[in-house]
């Protein structure tokens, strides 16, 4: 039948099950929006605030549900303001198609208004850009780029269409899309080798990242742990992937990584390493990390097999295929002086904070015991999300959402909307820093005016905490440009943007605070106030290796010396 292009485009977002975009209209992208018009039944578009917020929402209903989030923005600024978003998704291997519209095929490249090459601009943060130039290349290309986005390691896909593409016409004929399941690149042999090399092990550790997350092998990794009788860290992507109250989880590794688990990588003979990319975050200095062990790697991207970190074995393969296949070969094993030894660790440096004030971490537990950890959590970055990785126990994959790998500032506040609309039924909270808030804090009218019951908790410490912590550490207390000496009152810019706001400045407040803002299904910001020297311990110092970590007893007892 003939279509549009304009008609081609939603056809296409229906043939990939696609039913909510996150959006904002401009000139050249209005041949779709007005068919999205025509066709309110059949898709929720949630206008954000900005096109930032547009990408992060996209961004965290694909994580929350493992789904392909779609973002749409006009071409020029409105394509540019989705540059962020689209590079936060990349570093944490989200999957995203990104729609914009440029302007007329004749106009391209004559310095037409509201004209950029957005596909140049996006290529290095893309799994692959396209710009459709003629109408009948345009399904097709939808087609590439949801599966593109969707297969292998995930990440977002950019598609530009020209004006003139939405507005001609051309035959379109209806596929079907089935699911695929993962081609399997490894042997049985490689399966041998692995289970050989873990047999031999009498210490090893269990290092979980992303991958674990996105391939869906939460059952298998549990059942791998139990069978191989070894502990399991973490990282900040993997988290959830690993129930945080099984016995052996020893929390996070990295600089802001548990005590335990650091230590406990640094004197295994295996580490193995499942869905992970190394990061600098996770091995401080990769010369000396995990130095003591052999380390096998199993990840889908065969080009993260030593990138960072010299590794002795590697299997390139879908995770939760490869687990299963290994505890298909593996027997129960037995390592109960590695186990009692890492299980002193965490007596010996369990995680601590002041208890005689409001903190973070307080917030954080009570938090998690009121939603008996069955929220989703989203999260900006710095200190506030340290604490969120911290001390929210996660118990199941996509309840953490929080840009890992490019750091984001006012990322949290779009992906819980996301999330939120994609899991209408979950409660549904983002934890940001004052500063983190202040980059996109416009998205709580987005909250408002769709009237989604998010909670917005914002940890006030009139400064930027994490940047602070550095600079109090290792740039001799020089508070350079991070003291917040303003007067906004964030509780009244909530209620300016249709929120209900309540601020908290005692323990004895956050409870209470908490219940009333869950029972009252409509967004709520709540302010929280707390000291601004508060820091994130333990820490590993930038380029220190894991077994230096320290916290607040050590700078103490360094200090006396």
């Amino acid at each position: 039948m003939q279509l549009t292009g304009a008609q081609i485009v939603l056809e296409c977002l229906k043939e990939q099950g696609v039913d909510t975009v996150f959006g904002y209209p401009g000139g050249t992208i209005l041949n779709i929006y007005d068919e999205l018009y025509k066709q309110q039944d059949n898709f929720l578009h949630i206008r954000t605030s900005h096109e930032q917020g547009a990408a992060h929402a996209a961004d965290g209903y694909a994580r929350s549900t493992g789904k392909v989030g779609v973002c749409m923005a006009t071409s020029g600024p409105g394509s540019t303001n989705l540059v962020t978003g689209i590079a936060s998704a990349y570093m944490d291997s989200v999957p995203m198609v990104a729609i914009t519209c440029n302007v007329n095929l004749p106009l391209l490249g004559k310095d037409t208004f509201q004209e950029v090459d957005i596909a140049g601009i996006t290529m290095p943060i893309t799994k692959h850009g396209y710009i459709v130039k003629d109408v009948k290349d345009l399904a097709e290309t939808l087609r590439k780029a949801f599966k593109i986005a969707r297969t292998g390691r995930p990440g977002p896909v950019l598609v530009d269409i020209t004006k003139d593409v939405t507005a001609a016409h051309c035959d379109y004929r209806k596929e079907k899309i089935s699911e695929e399941e993962p081609e399997k690149k490894y042997t049985s042999d490689e399966i041998a080798a692995a289970v050989k090399m873990i047999k031999a092990s009498k210490r090893p550790f269990i290092y979980v990242g992303g991958g674990a997350v996105i391939s869906g092998a939460s059952k298998e990794l549990k059942e791998f742990a139990e069978l191989i009788d070894a502990p399991v860290c973490d990282t900040l992507m993997g988290k959830g992937a690993f129930d945080g109250t099984h016995k052996l989880y020893t929390g996070m590794i990295g600089m802001h990584g548990t005590k335990t688990s650091n230590f406990g990588v640094s004197e295994c003979d295996l580490l193995i390493t499942l869905g992970a990319r190394f990061s600098d975050r996770v091995t401080g200095n990769a010369k000396t990390f995990a130095s003591k062990a052999k380390i096998l790697q199993i990840d889908i991207d065969a080009a993260e097999i030593n990138k960072n970190v010299r590794i002795n074995y590697a299997i390139v393969g879908d995770l939760k295929q490869v687990l299963g296949d290994l505890n298909e070969k593996l027997e129960k094993m037995d390592h109960k002086e590695w186990i009692a030894k890492i299980s002193d660790y965490k007596k010996k440096f369990p995680l601590s904070y002041e208890t005689d004030k409001l903190t973070c971490p307080y917030i954080i537990e009570e938090l998690d015991k009121l939603t008996k950890g069955d929220a989703i959590i989203s999260t900006d970055v710095g200190q506030h999300q340290m604490w969120a990785a911290q001390y929210y126990k996660f118990r199941s994959p996509r309840t953490f959402l929080t840009s890992g790998g490019l750091g984001t500032m006012g990322y949290g506040l779009g992906a819980c909307i996301g999330a939120q609309v994609a899991n209408p039924d979950k409660l549904c909270v983002n934890i940001a820093g004052d500063g983190c808030f202040r980059m996109n804090m416009n998205e709580l009218a987005t909250a408002s005016r769709y009237n989604l019951p998010i909670i917005e908790i914002v940890i006030n410490n009139n400064v930027l905490g994490m940047v602070r912590q550095w600079q109090t550490l290792f740039y001799s207390q020089h508070y350079s440009q991070t003291i917040f000496e303003d007067k906004v009152d964030y509780c009244k810019v909530a209620e300016s943007l249709g929120c209900d706001a309540i601020r908290i400045s005692k323990k004895s407040e956050v409870a209470p605070a908490l219940k009333k803002a869950i029972a009252s299904k409509k967004p709520v910001l709540l302010e929280c106030i707390i000291e601004e020297d508060d820091k994130v311990f333990p820490m590993v110092s930038p380029g220190a290796s894991l077994s230096e970590t320290f916290d607040a007893k050590d700078l103490a007892e360094k200090s006396k010396n």
